[in-house]
């Protein structure tokens, strides 16, 4: 018998979760990276593709309901499991063998001693993993009690609040984050305006040092700071894209208050 499966007998259960809407040409890959798992819980938001054909293939503990948020979405899968460690790992991302290994020799020997581990995460873009650039370690509470852990953050960045010791695992958890450049620019305008709306929500107002020098600091810590200019252009694209995701979100924090402005101009007239 192998270590690890020998290490799997004695340590505490674990259900993973997964929350995922039209995911079919990444969901198979994940889901089999958790097949070592107790428990795999997949929350799907109503996918139209093949998405919750493949995952009924890998567990009974399919459910759909509407999308709420991806604390709310993650929160609620949260709730499903019953084991008592919890995993959570998104569509587009895998735990790969020295992870899962690591996993269960740490809860087979002093899992007693915490209540939830960050993982670090490797991005896979452009046909490389991107060890510089700003996006490793990344690290990230991904493992956790499945009772001492409730959920906080704001979106698209939500949180896992754990009332206890955290340590840090060592191997990444592996992100295939984009499909490609289109879907890359798609997230960025996704995300942007998700986010510019939590600033308002938070009562953060526009400044226009923001919008000119935010940009430009995030661009150089991914491009020199962070060694990105090694990676030759893809890493002055990717320095720049995560420039530009900077100034998006303050213009559409601008143009929300442009648009408040503009709401209460026209009830006075």
């Amino acid at each position: 018998m192998a270590v690890s499966e020998a290490m799997s007998k004695i340590r505490p259960d674990v259900s993973a979760i997964v929350v995922c809407f039209n995911e079919e040409d990444r969901i198979e890959d994940c889901l089999e990276s958790l097949r070592w798992c107790d428990e795999i819980v997949v929350v799907d938001s109503f996918s139209t593709d093949r998405t919750p054909e493949i995952c009924r293939r890998y567990t009974k503990r399919f459910y759909q309901r509407p999308w709420g948020g991806y604390g709310d979405q993650k929160a609620h899968a949260h709730s499903l499991t019953t084991k008592d460690w919890v995993l959570l790992v998104d569509a587009d991302e895998r735990v790969s063998a020295a992870l899962r290994d690591e996993i269960i020799a740490t809860l087979a020997g002093d899992g007693k001693d915490c209540a939830g581990y960050s993982v670090p995460r490797l991005v896979y873009y452009l046909h490389r993993w991107w060890w510089r650039g700003g996006w490793y370690p990344d690290y990230d509470v991904r493992l956790f009690r499945r009772e001492r852990a409730t959920w906080g953050g704001s979106e698209p960045h939500e949180k896992i609040l754990v009332d206890g010791r955290v340590r840090r695992l060592k191997n990444p958890l592996e992100h295939y984050t984009y499909r490609n450049i289109d879907d890359h620019i798609q997230r960025i305008n996704r995300f942007t305006s998700i986010s510019s709306g939590e600033l308002k929500k938070a009562g953060y107002r526009w400044r226009l040092s923001d919008a000119l020098l935010r940009p430009a600091v995030r661009f150089v810590r991914s491009y020199i700071v962070q060694r990105g200019f090694m990676e030759g252009f893809p890493g002055f694209y990717v320095a720049l894209t995560a420039a530009v995701y900077v100034f998006l979100k303050y213009a559409k924090l601008w143009e929300l208050e442009l648009e408040e402005r503009n709401k209460i101009e026209r009830k006075r007239s």
